[in-house]
This record gives structure tokens, sequence and C-alpha cells, in this order.
């Protein structure tokens, strides 16, 4: 027979189960809080080099050229296209299979009927 002893049994157990569930967290978060802040800390330690702009005078402008010419630019990609067009050209659909008769379809439900009817009658729900 259950007693209030043994209620009260498990009601301690279980406090005492939670509370080393949430000390264990506890410790575990104030662990990557510190681990956060050191590497903040040794982050800040190494400050990179501060690199002093040039005055505006001596900024020189770079354009950017195109290292193939416009025109063998576009003699390239047209072979490539080409290229591409011919080999699709080549590839050819793939014939679709013929669609499985409905019999089979059939047959599947029916062997279905029958181990549900099996199955009810083994069990006596008949």
């Amino acid at each position: 027979m259950v007693t209030v002893e043994f209620f009260l049994e498990g009601f301690y157990i279980t406090i005492l189960g939670v509370t080393v569930v949430f000390l264990v967290l506890s410790i575990l978060a104030l662990a990557m809080y510190g681990i956060g802040y050191l590497e903040r800390v040794l982050i800040e330690r190494e400050k990179p080099v501060e690199v002093k702009p040039l005055p505006k005078e001596e900024k020189v402008v770079v354009e950017e050229k195109p290292s193939i010419e416009p025109k063998k630019l576009a003699v390239i990609t047209a072979a490539i296209l080409a290229y591409i067009a011919e080999k699709n050209a080549q590839l050819r659909p793939l014939p679709f299979k013929k669609k499985p008769s409905d019999v089979w379809r059939l047959y599947g439900v029916q062997t279905q009927l029958e181990e549900v009817e099996n199955f009810n009658y083994e069990m006596g729900a008949w």
C-alpha cells in the first residue's frame, strides 16, 4: 500500500534531481560567459596597426581594363553558346514507360482486404 512516506521520498528525490540539473546548467552557463569574456579581452589586446590614409592629392585612380577585348569576348561567347546548343540537340528524350495495368493495383487492394479479414477472424472480432 502506498503511504505518504513513499510519496514524500519520491518528491524529495525529484527536487534533488531538478536542483542538480539546474546547478550544472548554471555552472556551464557561467563557464561559457567566462570564456567569451576572456576571448574579447584577448582580441582587444591585439589591436591592429592603424594605417594612415594618403592625402587626397596623392590618391591615384586606377581604371580596370578588361583583359579581353569586347569583340574577342563576343566571339568566344558565341562559340560557347553554339557548342552548347549543338550538344543539347544530340540529347534525346527518354521514352515513357507504360503505365502498369489496373489489375495489379486491384490485386494489391484485394490482398490487403483479405489480410484485414483474416486478422479480424483470428482476433474474434467478426
